[in-house]
């Protein structure tokens, strides 16, 4: 019986294990060449082992020559040191040829170490390295430090062959050779093109070279910790600025999934679970992209592979962020947690296919999503840039068909080629470098014609505003607003742009601290040329501001769009953002009543926008960050780069792509994409919560219930526990009926649709009344403490005195440009008594 239970115990072992077993299992390659050149006896790197290249069935050659080096020359530290130790070397052209068992994508890795072996000096050697169908590789310009060079190659005969073709009296060598099947699906047929000219599908049979293999965040990875013997290299180095960016890692968080994209085979979990991030903070201010910069070789066009797995984030839909390679957006608002069958910690890749490139860089940044500007984060975890070859079928410059050969040619013909193709190259070099300069001066044209002046005298005359270093006239906040402000004007203003004068770092670039000549204080936003913001916002505000005069709108001084720049220049608001002073920044707590007034002087503002012309205007990016406060704390809506105009009077809505702020965005815009001012409504609803619970509108550290301000805060609301939430600063000190009157307020804004949230004209009585509630008893009134003012206010009116209609009336009207000044607190002077009401 002992037998028999150790045998019983045995089989379960082993059950429980043979899951984990066949998923951690690594691929096994059917071709599985690895081939030491110019060794005696086979070599052992890591777990792999490298044969010896003197079989005559693997190499056919005119000379049988093996060189030796000393291993103290061979400066790498990886463990393929052992491989550069001999080298095959080829006076003629010569042929290693492979047995293919699999058809499909195979590893090509070729070693060189360019140094002297013996009697020969290979530093020197010039010569190429062929397939059946493409041209790999080229000695020029070789490093003297040992190189892999690592092709993909889809091999469809029996037999792949690689020809060594010295060029002219030189040689070719070569110190190692691998040929592996590669899996079946690790590269897909199609990608996504980043240019509309580009054809992404048919990558299946493209011939590919691996330029940069990067493990962002993370820690070098030789082929002894992937399953497909790959390198993967760091990316410090690449960084365009390291300070923007942080590493992050939790390998344990990576879960790789048979319904998902990725497999361990695409990238190991080392490099899923390392990422490099924004280095942000939380700071809502620090919108930038981190940015990487590789090299890689004009006239090809590359396949670029980048991995995400969201092993940061603690819920759902926190990150969302955008990609981008060459300044063309790679992924939009990308939400790995959602591309991952809604999980976190799924690996995924997004395959990206260049147009032919022209430059000798290639950049690939990541950046916040407008979706997502109060918690700005973006990742990458891995990046693969692979040169794609090109229409003759190779992956070096200039190379023909009739580079492409399996037997000897003269060397006077190896030389009319090589002249031949130099030529060609440089011919085609040169009418690149013409078209490219002649798109650029097209541009720069275009971007000098796209602003005129804004006119002034029924457009009859423009003028542009000076300094004293111009010939115009002395800047000034007295000068007319509609003036274009000189370049150079700006420069004074800000001392140059001076770095220590920054006050703020929003999508569209850096906000400045200036001073005009008269001594006016301005805050000037200087328009980065890498933001993903920029024409389209530069007009708009442009435009929309310099219609709207509102005491509670921020005022738009100038702008300049001399030197290609985009600089707006606005009054200075010493008090700055509303968000400042609730969290984040240590700045002293407000109080109710301030804050009161400050949402009421932002509804006043909101309202403007809505009934103050013929057709609304849509702000479409109402936030805590967005409302400005000046040395009184009076409130005032800035950042008009969204805005929209509102639907005719026949419409209902405008139809239009979803843009605004993560946490803030309308869930009815989002699913419809149908805008409307309730749009506003809503967003101005999550400013009120966010005003009294001073704490972010998306807050991922938090437990996943508390994430969103919204939805926690309608929970308490409904409950009729508001004041369990509210910001502790405020304990105590906000009077019951108010804080019920303010929680109504922000719950009907709130409302699922639309038809069903009230107008910002109702939203500004309400906080009114909530804000008189505050300073005032109310008595003999049994129904105050349910009384919802939303809607009921209107009728009260006619009971009010003459000079509250008057200023109600004067509220309504939409010919006059400020109504900031109603004092509706005498409005609400006769509802707070009882014999008023």
């Amino acid at each position: 019986m002992t037998d028999y239970w150790r045998n019983i115990g045995f089989f379960i072992c082993v059950l429980s294990i043979f899951p984990l077993v066949c998923f951690c299992a690594t691929f096994v390659p059917v071709d599985n060449y690895l081939i030491d050149c110019g060794a005696t006896a086979s070599t052992s790197v890591g777990t792999r082992n490298f044969i010896a290249d003197n079989n005559k069935d693997l190499l056919s050659t005119q000379e049988d020559i093996l060189a030796t080096t000393s291993l103290k020359s061979v400066t790498s530290s990886s463990d393929d040191l052992p491989l550069y130790q001999t080298a095959r070397v080829f006076t003629g052209s010569s042929k290693y040829t492979f047995k293919i068992k699999q058809k499909g994508r195979h590893w090509i890795r070729l070693y060189f170490f360019p140094s002297t072996y013996e009697k020969y000096n290979l530093s020197a050697a010039d010569f190429t390295v062929s397939t059946q169908n493409h041209v790999l590789f080229r000695s020029l310009n070789m490093q003297k430090d040992p190189v892999m060079k690592e092709y993909s190659v889809n091999v469809t005969s029996d037999t792949l062959v690689l020809t060594f073709t010295p060029s002219g009296n030189s040689t070719a060598f070569v110190n190692a050779i691998e040929v592996v099947s590669v899996p079946d699906d690790l590269i897909v047929d199609d990608g996504f093109a980043l240019d509309p000219s580009v054809t992404s599908s048919g990558l299946v049979t493209q011939a590919l070279e691996t330029v940069w293999r990067v493990n962002m965040g993370g820690p070098t990875l030789t082929p002894i910790n992937d399953t497909l013997q790959r390198t993967w290299v760091p990316d410090q180095s690449f960084l365009l600025e390291p300070n923007l960016a942080s590493n992050f890692s939790n390998i344990k968080g990576v879960k790789y999934e048979n319904r998902g994209q990725a497999t361990e085979n695409t990238a190991p979990p080392t490099v899923y679970g390392t990422l490099t991030q924004m280095n942000s903070s939380n700071d809502p201010r620090s919108i930038f992209n981190v940015t990487w910069q590789f090299d890689v070789s004009p006239g090809f066009q590359y396949l670029v592979r980048l991995h995400f797995c969201d092993v940061v984030s603690k819920a759902l839909n926190v990150l969302i962020f955008n990609a981008y390679v060459d300044s063309k957006l790679a992924a939009s608002s990308a939400d790995p947690s959602t591309t991952s069958n809604n999980a976190l910690g799924v690996p995924y890749y997004r395959d990206l296919v260049t147009a032919v490139a022209v430059s000798k860089t290639l950049r690939v940044g990541i950046g916040p999503s407008d979706l997502n500007k109060d918690y700005p984060n973006a990742i990458l975890n891995g990046l693969e840039i692979m040169k794609m070859n090109n229409s003759m079928g190779n992956l070096i410059p200039g190379a023909g068909s009739v580079a492409i050969t399996s037997g000897s040619s003269s060397k006077k013909t190896g030389m009319i080629v090589g002249v031949s193709v130099g030529v060609v190259g440089a011919v085609v070099l040169a009418g690149l470098f013409f078209v490219l300069c002649r798109k650029r001066r097209r541009l720069v044209q275009r971007q000098s014609k796209t602003w005129v002046p804004l006119s002034i005298n029924d457009g009859t005359t423009s003028h542009t505003m000076g300094s004293k270093y111009s010939n115009g006239t002395t800047l000034s906040a007295a000068s007319n607003f509609e003036y274009r402000v000189p370049f150079v004007a700006v420069q004074e203003a800000t001392n140059n742009f001076d770095e220590s004068w920054v006050i703020g770092i929003g999508g569209f670039g850096k906000v400045y601290k200036g001073e005009l000549s008269d001594g006016t204080k301005v805050a000037v936003k200087r328009g980065n040329p890498r933001s993903q913001q920029g024409l389209a916002e530069f007009r708009t505000e442009i435009e929309m501001l310099s219609q709207f005069r509102h005491r509670h709108l921020v005022s738009l001084i100038g702008y300049c769009d001399e030197r290609n720049e985009m600089i707006l220049i606005y009054e200075y608001m010493e008090k700055g953002t509303l968000k400042g002073h609730l969290y984040g920044s240590g700045l002293p707590s407000l109080s109710w009543k301030e804050r009161l007034e400050i949402c009421i002087g932002s509804a006043r503002g909101l309202h403007y926008l809505h009934t103050g012309y013929a057709k609304a205007v849509i702000h479409r990016d109402v936030k805590s960050a967005n409302i400005l406060l000046d040395e009184n704390l009076m409130a005032k809506v800035a950042d008009f780069g969204l805005s929209k105009t509102g639907p005719e009077i026949d419409q209902t809505h405008v139809s239009t792509a979803v843009k605004g702020s993560f946490g803030y965005l309308d869930p009815e815009y989002f699913r419809r994409q149908q805008l409307t001012e309730k749009s506003d409504v809503y967003s101005f609803g999550v400013v009120l919560f966010e005003v009294l619970c001073a704490r972010p509108v998306i807050d991922p550290t938090l437990p996943r219930e508390m994430v969103n301000l919204a939805e926690w805060a309608l929970k308490w609301q409904k409950k009729g526990q508001l004041e369990q939430i509210i910001d502790q600063t405020l304990a105590g000190k906000i009077r019951p009926d108010s804080l019920r009157k303010f929680g109504e307020t922000a719950e009907k804004c709130l409302a699922d649709y639309g038809v069903d949230r009230p107008s910002m004209g109702d939203v500004l009585w309400n906080l009114e009344y909530a804000l008189q509630l505050q300073e005032a008893v109310v008595q003999g009134d049994p129904e105050e403490n349910s009384t919802n003012m939303i809607g009921e206010l209107s009728p009260q009116v006619n009971n009010f005195n003459q000079d509250a209609s008057a200023s109600v009336t004067q509220f309504a009207g939409s010919g006059l440009d400020d109504l900031s000044g109603v004092s509706m607190s005498r409005v609400f002077s006769q509802l707070v008594k009882s014999e008023g009401r």
